[in-house]
């Protein structure tokens, strides 16, 4: 067992046995592995970033989970109030997990300038609203300031600004369709104090957001009347079972509805994207798998005498094949190493500097997400060298086929 160990590190090392048939081809098996790995690093990164970084982008919008009067018919516009005044607000106390609950209520209205106009949604919510992901994505100015009694104050994406020529501290002109009102429009003048960018253009495009007290004037509602809640959970993978707990914990007049149910298509086509994931793993692992089987075999071949030598000494099959399954690891080990290191090294890059750009309108995020995972990553790795692993313990079964007679007759 000694001396099997001894040969096996010197194979290891690469100092002994080595020849220039089997060199560049342990080479491409090697380059192989680690362009393998960077690739299936570099998907799943952005895959991940990509689905969390528009998963973060809808829930910032519209919440978790939201509960409307049934007659809303899942409108982005709240056409009939409910009572803020529920058992569930300000918290789900029979029920673990909720973050947060909020008030709010939308109303659609247009912008009107001397040359132009544009169709909006000016969505109203209180001054305990979780401002968290639009404080994010603040490009110019602040948050409006809701300790006022009449706050005109809004926030209007960059979108917007752009399309309408707006800048900061802008009067602009508004015209809403008012419910429960003998007018048909009502006008208001709200100042802007923020202008923000999510990169999420089908809601940059129409959503300003404001006081909840001025949907509740342009509607003619009460004090207690709100359009809906949003509800914020600590975990978005719980979502369906809290929202099913939500649901039964409402009022028979209310309904509830996540954001995946609220928004189908596009969660879908996130979902989509996973099957390309492992698709890309599934190639990437077969073929560093075959360059492995191929540089094995050679290596086999090449050392035919050394094999019947050791047999001829009294080692038995498995401890043979041992040495040149602990050499092929070895070659595996260092695939991984610059796999990881190239992987990493381009998804930093791109995270810290946003080289990469993407049309917002089509893909929803205006840079490529990254986002790294080192439990993913951690997975991958061990993944990867143990189904290589696996497939060249048949081919080493080769040597169980070489007799020391023949092999050493021509050494």
């Amino acid at each position: 067992m000694n001396f099997e160990l001894f040969i096996a590190k010197r194979i290891i090392a690469g100092k002994q046995y080595k020849s220039s048939i089997s060199s560049p081809i342990i080479t491409i098996a090697t380059i192989a592995i680690a362009l393998g790995v960077a690739i299936m690093l570099i998907a799943v990164s952005i895959t991940s970033g990509f689905q969390n970084k528009v998963r973060d982008k809808m829930t910032g919008f519209k919440g978790h989970i939201q509960i409307v009067n049934y007659d809303n018919n899942n409108s982005d516009v709240s056409t009939v109030p409910i009572d803020i005044n529920q058992e569930f607000y300000p918290e789900f106390k029979n029920i673990d997990g909720i973050k947060k609950v909020q008030p709010f209520a939308n109303v659609g209205g247009i912008i009107r300038t001397p040359t132009d106009f544009e169709g909006i949604i000016f969505k109203g919510v209180s001054a305990d609203y979780d401002f968290t992901f639009f404080n994010e994505c603040l490009v110019e100015g602040r948050l409006p300031d809701f300790t006022q009694d009449r706050n005109r104050e809004i926030l209007i994406s960059q979108s917007i600004a752009n399309r309408l020529h707006f800048k900061l501290n802008d009067t602009i002109q508004t015209w809403f369709g008012a419910e429960n009102s003998s007018l048909k429009f009502k006008s208001r003048k709200p100042i802007i104090v923020g202008i923000y960018n999510t990169g999420f253009e089908q809601f940059d495009k129409i959503m300003l957001l404001g006081d909840l007290r001025e949907v509740q004037k342009i509607n003619r509602w009460k004090d207690n009347e709100i359009g809906g809640f949003e509800v914020l959970i600590d975990d978005y993978d719980m979502l369906k079972e809290k929202g099913d707990e939500v649901y039964t914990s409402i009022g028979a007049t209310l309904n509830s509805i996540t954001i995946v149910s609220n928004y189908p298509a596009i969660f879908e086509w996130l979902k989509l994207l996973d099957n390309n994931v492992w698709f890309i793993i599934g190639i990437m692992v077969l073929v560093a798998g075959i360059n492995m089987v191929t540089a094995l075999l050679v290596l086999i071949l090449e050392r035919v005498q050394m094999v019947g030598i050791l047999k001829a000494l009294g080692s038995v099959n498995w401890s043979i094949r041992k040495i040149f399954l602990y050499n092929a690891s070895y070659l595996i080990l260092k695939g991984l190493f610059w796999g990881n290191l190239i992987g990493l090294s381009i998804l930093l890059i791109q995270k810290y500097t946003k080289l990469i750009s993407l049309d917002p309108e089509t893909y929803y995020v205006s840079t490529m997400p990254v986002d790294i995972n080192f439990l993913a990553i951690l997975l991958l790795n061990i993944g990867t060298l143990a189904l290589c692993f696996l497939m060249l313990i048949v081919p080493s079964y080769i040597i169980t086929k070489i007799r020391p007679s023949k092999s050493i007759r021509f050494a």
